[in-house]
């Protein structure tokens, strides 16, 4: 007992382990996960309805979004963002590699008349020969990636967007960095039973990574026949250190801001957005 409990609160390397298919496509989860995203009320998975309709309005207003504008939504969930996007005209691409969430938006789409183009698809194998007018990553995704697989994503941005085309992206600012630390904490069926149906031991490990500024939150589920570890990383990003990472990738920061709903940019705040082009 000893060694196992010894092995669920161990430190693991920076970025050892990508669980995130664990997260987001497990059948059980996933459900859990849509359940969170459809409630308007809440900033869990997607943001609320209202902060959503007021991003797209400011998307579709400082990006000129008009008939046929080609954007495509990196992580797009159950479409919350793509519907309204393409409510306004535009042509729309959304990938998700949660079968339940595409499900879900083809559904939608199809109800409302809209041809929006879904994949299903973990978008860091994302491959097509489309150019975009607008990449979208929203909700902080960007910072749940490793250092490689950033570089491999801005790569494949680069690749994707057209000359004169944009990227808006939001992560978390060194104010939330700042805001955590570490902990070790047990409880039966951990969150409410969000992890599995049946009875289950969950122990949650937090773990700064203070140079790096990381944030691990290490799940370890013990179910009857089997135990799981989810690791959930997290970047978080001085505005100068966000700079130098899109600059050593070939772009350039054109606009900076509190979040996706065009809020102006507050060095207090615990999230920052930016609107990113090709390098010169």
């Amino acid at each position: 007992m000893f060694k196992e409990l010894d092995d669920i609160n161990s430190r693991p390397d920076l970025f050892q382990y990508y669980s995130a298919e664990e997260l987001w496509a497990n059948d059980h989860t996933s459900k859990r996960m849509l359940e969170f995203h459809l409630n308007e009320s809440i900033d869990i998975s997607s943001r609320n309805k209202k902060f959503i309709d007021d991003s797209v309005d400011w998307i579709v207003s400082y990006f000129d979004v008009r008939q046929g504008t080609t954007i495509c939504d990196f992580g797009c969930g159950p479409g919350l963002y793509t519907s309204r996007l393409a409510a306004k005209g535009a042509d729309v691409t959304g990938i998700d590699f949660s079968s339940r969430s595409i499900e879900y938006a083809k559904s939608m789409a199809q109800k409302k008349g809209q041809h929006i183009d879904y994949v299903l698809q973990n978008y860091l194998r994302y491959v097509t020969d489309k150019k975009f007018k607008i990449i979208t990553m929203i909700m902080c995704d960007f910072c749940a990636l490793s250092p490689k697989q950033r570089k491999d994503l801005l790569k494949k941005f680069y690749n994707l967007l057209e000359s004169n085309g944009s990227i808006l992206l939001d992560v978390y600012t060194l104010n939330s960095f700042n805001e955590r630390e570490e902990q070790s904490f047990y409880e039966m069926n951990l969150l409410n039973g969000f992890w599995a149906p049946e009875k289950y031991y969950g122990f949650l490990n937090t773990f700064k990574y203070d140079k790096e500024k990381v944030i691990l939150d290490k799940y370890t589920i013990i179910e009857k026949n089997r135990v799981r570890i989810v690791y959930n990383w997290l970047q978080y990003f001085s505005k100068e250190a966000l700079i130098k990472e899109l600059e050593e990738n070939n772009f350039q920061a054109e606009n900076f801001y509190s979040d996706v709903a065009g809020n102006p940019y507050n060095p207090g705040s615990g999230e920052m957005a930016i609107i990113v082009k090709k390098a010169i």
